[in-house]
């Protein structure tokens, strides 16, 4: 019995100093913790999707505090929650919310199945980062979409996926956050977090292809060339060429829709617009004096085809080739005909003039 009772003695007094010893490391070394960051990171939706830039909703919940005492919550946002959570955070922090702009997921890649042929076929491991690593892809294009959906598995919100008959991704803008999972996730970086822009609408070149201008029309018909016309066309200067790639600074695009009009290759889109009215004032007033041209000519060669010939060796340009031949045929013989009869005239009364001299 007494050697149990040591034993019991001895391991209580044991615990209680090593209680003691750590109420008071706890005490010494405690780090403080300010409270508001517990009450923001209430609010916050719990997403961890690293959107912010922040590791995790705790993260971003202390970056806020920090910026709370610096005097601006500037720059902090919150892309699953958005505004409203925001407001829910100033609050808290006494501060009054710094309006973002909203943002969104967009695939620079427009080489669907059309536009960009397959030349070979991938059997491995479906995975883009794999692929891109051990293989350059189906196509000809070395910078375009795998299409094997590593932006689908990386998105926490469902708010892409792949359309069977582009194979490529297509960004539901409704789900999407703009959180950067999916652009973390490809392996190329065709997906770009880009301002949504004014009415949702944006400007956006839909090519990464960074090769030449011949190498990239033949790997994919809707492919930059790099030719600068739509660098030369834009009045904001909003579109610099840079390794034969055209890029559009959301910032300065005014969303005036000329550089559409201007590439040849139809690489820019114009996402959200509404669709173009036809212009057909134009080529109707354009066709009325084209028309009243040609007609005049026309009018003018039988009346004046005998005397001159100039008038019919101008309509035969403006008229069409089924009348150019039938115009020449009809005025050619009834130009001959008094040639012939002109020098048969003066030879009858040359012989009666010498028949009284002889008589004489």
């Amino acid at each position: 019995m007494d050697l149990i009772l040591v034993a019991v003695i001895s391991l209580g007094a044991i615990g209680l100093i090593a209680a003691v010893i750590l109420y008071v490391a706890s005490k010494k070394f405690a780090v403080y913790e300010d409270p508001r960051i517990a009450q923001v990171s209430e609010v916050l939706p719990q997403a961890n999707c690293g959107g912010c830039g922040y590791p995790g909703c705790s993260g971003f919940a202390g970056a806020c505090v920090k910026a709370a005492d610096a005097g601006s919550l500037e720059g902090k946002l919150c892309p699953v929650g958005g505004a409203p959570v925001m407001e829910k955070v100033a609050a808290i922090l006494g501060m009054e919310a710094v309006a973002a702009e909203p943002k969104v997921a967009v695939v620079r890649c427009n080489g669907s199945c059309e536009n960009r042929p397959r030349t070979s076929q991938y059997d491995g491991a479906k995975s883009c980062a794999i692929a891109h690593a051990t293989y350059g892809g189906e196509t000809g294009c070395t910078f375009g979409c795998l299409g094997c959906g590593d932006c689908v598995t990386a998105c926490p919100f469902d708010a892409i996926h792949m359309n069977p008959e582009t194979g490529l991704p297509e960004v539901d803008e409704a789900k999407c956050t703009a959180c950067g999972a999916c652009s973390k996730a490809c392996p190329r970086k065709i997906i770009e977090i880009r301002p949504k822009g004014k009415n949702n609408r944006r400007m956006v070149v839909m090519c990464v292809n960074k090769d030449k201008g011949a190498v990239a029309n033949k790997a994919c018909k809707s492919s930059c060339i790099g030719c600068g016309k739509c660098v030369k066309v834009c009045p904001f200067e909003a579109i610099t060429l840079e390794n034969n790639l055209a890029y559009i600074d959301p910032a300065k695009c005014k969303s005036c829709r000329k550089c559409e009009l201007e590439c040849p290759k139809g690489a820019i889109h114009a996402i959200n617009f509404p669709p173009r009215k036809p212009k057909t004032d134009a080529p109707a007033a354009a066709a009325k004096p084209a028309a009243a041209k040609p007609a005049a000519p026309k009018a003018e060669a039988p009346v004046a085809g005998k005397p001159a010939a100039a008038p019919a060796e101008a309509v035969k340009p403006a008229a069409p080739k089924a009348d150019a031949p039938k115009a020449p045929k009809a005025d050619a013989p009834k130009v001959e005909t008094p040639k012939v009869e002109t020098p048969k005239a003066p030879k009858p009364e040359a012989p009666q003039a010498a028949a009284p001299k002889a008589e004489a």
